[in-house]
């Protein structure tokens, strides 16, 4: 019988607690891919790029049910994949390259959604040059920390030059309007919530060589060869769900503030700084493959992991996206 796990769990502490000695276990129910009924998704809360998985169950393509659990952070999500409390997660490209980089096996199956990110700064700040000497908040081991670094050297600085204030994703709106950091370099939703409240954009965060690279659609190894026909399932369901998302924001933002709360406004000005996609195409491909070389030469990781340790194309669309 596949192991049940209510919908919508909280933190991780919770999940463990509820499951006990059987972490060890999948929710599928053993190792012929006939027998999966049930896969576990693990994803972010409160953030609506992470908010597939809530819409899987209404556009599943096949006869798996699904079962979502929201953790807390990145890192935490590729922990539930690797001890298969969770079976599949929308997760950090970043923080999927950094485990590869020392042996751990999660690979992207598909890409959830680009962008996400702003660099914003109090009024009066022009120019990167002028953080110098300022604190600046970042995100550790996320895209937006490699990409804040590849922008300080545009203009002829680094990390040495600024402050840095290590802060996690919920965090840095509060930190920017109490006056904690005078600009930071993060992921959304705190991006609107400061542009709201009268900052400024100081550069794009796109134009590097990473592109918009953020989030995927990820699966341990293990869980790849046990089930490949779930994860090609699970995968046509990923894409299913966010050409709907795409064509019907309207419909699912109200049910997302509903289940998160929030100002649903925020949010909408959140997602025009998305790009929601599931391909993985050779392009994509290529930015993960660039992303990773950056942490290298950054010193983030202490090699970059061959790009086949990091994705699996069998599954997702090669075709590119009309505005990748």
């Amino acid at each position: 019988m596949p192991l049940r796990i209510p919908a919508r769990l909280g933190t991780t502490a919770a999940l463990v607690a509820l499951l006990g000695s059987t972490v060890a276990c999948t929710s599928t129910g053993g190792g012929d891919d006939d027998e999966v009924t049930t896969v576990t998704i693990g994803t972010l809360r409160g953030q609506p790029h992470f908010y597939a998985p809530f819409l899987y169950e209404d556009h599943a393509t096949g006869d798996i049910d699904y079962e979502v659990v929201t953790l807390d952070t990145a890192p935490a999500l590729n922990d539930a994949l690797l001890s298969g409390t969770v079976d599949m997660a929308v997760g950090s490209i970043t923080a999927t390259v950094a485990g590869a980089a020392q042996g751990r096996e999660v690979k992207v199956v598909a890409a959830a959604s680009d962008g996400g990110s702003g660099f914003v700064a109090t009024e009066g700040i022009d120019d990167i040059t002028d953080l110098e000497g300022r604190p600046v908040g970042y995100l550790e081991s996320s895209s937006q920390y490699v990409v804040l670094q590849l922008l300080l050297e545009e203009a002829g600085m680094t990390t040495d030059d600024v402050e840095l204030v290590s802060l996690s994703a919920p965090d840095f709106f509060n930190a920017f309007s109490t006056g904690q950091v005078d600009a930071f370099l993060a992921p959304e939703i705190g991006v609107s919530l400061a542009l709201g409240a009268g900052g400024v954009e100081l550069a794009s965060p796109y134009e590097t060589e990473i592109g918009r690279v953020n989030i995927g659609l990820l699966a341990s190894q293990e869980f790849i060869d046990e089930h490949p026909e779930a994860v090609q399932e699970v995968v046509d369901t990923h894409a299913a769900t966010t050409d709907y998302m795409v064509d019907n924001q309207d419909e699912w933002l109200p049910e997302l503030v509903e289940e998160y709360g929030g100002d649903e406004d925020v949010f909408a000005t959140a997602l025009d700084n998305f790009w929601l996609r599931s391909d993985l195409s050779p392009t994509y491909e290529e930015q993960i493959a660039n992303l990773a070389a950056q942490m290298e030469r950054l010193g983030m990781i202490d090699q970059a992991p061959a790009i086949e340790d990091v994705v699996d194309t069998s599954f997702a669309s090669r075709d590119e996206p009309e505005d990748s």
